[in-house]
């Protein structure tokens, strides 16, 4: 199969599971309707860390920290007997997280490998510990977001968040939004110098290229792209807590990203929806269900180095393969 035939199928294949997402309230409950939009705003959450893992080669273990500040932004703007405006609140919680992340990159940046890891991870259990720790956050009980924000706009309401059809039909427009937006980022000259970076940063720099800087932009837009996340989580869910914030999130989401296949934008959608789905799946057998999903992953990285998104093509090789030996 040619690279133009490929690129054909994959679209197809993106239209139709779009085409699925779109019509699933029309056949699923509430409950798997609610499970879809938050398997989306994680989906979203894994692209904004694959633009830092799988295109720029920069492995972060506190992305969690711009999701979990941007959640909290919504619930500290929203008012105890009132609805937040959603023009307001909605920008002011993606800049907390951008402002975070472009601040902490500053620091973080000027390390590499193992280091980058390490301080990333130290950088968000600081962040955690800010809501954990003081009347800021709530503590470990969190805050609940008793209202979801109005969207009024001079009178008008171009749709109601406390809708639960229309605040699905947000989510859905957010992940396409966002992924046509990385989509766009990642083919222009901004993008290929990231996937340069990734490839041999050192040549590069000898190019002329201000790899910090560079860096340092990718660093901020994947921020503020998790504050997308984490304001979507707070409204959909309503409340937020430091556990938004924890190591554990991070790790999450990375695993998202691996099961996924590394820089693929489709990848870290169907690395969500495979993770979610082998959670509640393997929650159901058993309380112990991190080892099933642990051993999950560990197979993924030794059996499918490119992730989910890489088996249609090992296939298709294989298959190609035969076929020319026969």
């Amino acid at each position: 199969m040619n690279p133009t035939t490929q690129s054909r199928v994959a679209m197809i294949f993106k239209l139709a599971v779009l085409a699925g997402v779109i019509a699933f309230p029309v056949f699923g409950s509430a409950f798997y309707t609610e499970m879809v939009a938050k398997v989306l705003v994680l989906a979203i959450f894994a692209m904004s860390l694959d633009l830092l893992v799988g295109f720029t080669g920069l492995v972060s273990l506190g992305h969690a920290a711009y999701f979990g500040i941007a959640a909290y932004a919504v619930a500290l703007a929203t008012p105890k007997y009132d609805p937040a405006n959603l023009w307001v609140v909605f920008p002011l919680a993606v800049l907390a997280a951008a402002l975070a992340a472009f601040f902490i990159g500053l620091f973080v940046l000027r390390t590499k490998g193992i280091y980058f890891i390490m301080v990333t991870l130290a950088f968000a259990q600081m962040a955690y510990y800010i809501f954990h720790d003081t009347p800021l956050g709530g503590g470990s009980d969190g805050i609940y977001v008793n209202f979801k924000p109005d969207a009024t706009i001079a009178g008008w309401t171009p749709f109601d968040l406390n809708e639960p059809l229309q605040l699905y039909y947000i989510v859905v427009l957010a992940l396409v939004a966002v992924f046509a937006f990385l989509s766009l980022v990642l083919r222009s000259p901004f993008g290929r110098v990231l996937v340069g970076i990734r490839s041999n940063e050192h040549r590069m720099q000898s190019l002329g290229y201000a790899t910090f800087r560079y860096k340092l932009a990718a660093f901020t837009l994947a921020g503020a792209l998790a504050g997308v996340a984490g304001f979507l989580y707070a409204v959909l869910f309503g409340f937020v807590t430091p556990e938004y914030l924890s190591w554990h999130q991070s790790g999450n989401v990375l695993m998202m990203v691996i099961l996924g296949g590394m820089g693929n934008l489709g990848g870290a959608v169907l690395g969500a929806f495979a993770f979610i789905g082998l959670q509640e799946l393997f929650s159901d057998w058993t309380k112990h269900w991190q080892l099933l999903m642990g051993g999950v992953i560990v197979a993924a990285v030794l059996f499918m180095p490119g992730g989910l998104s890489a088996l249609p093509r090992r296939i298709l090789k294989v298959v190609n393969g035969e076929r020319g030996n026969g």
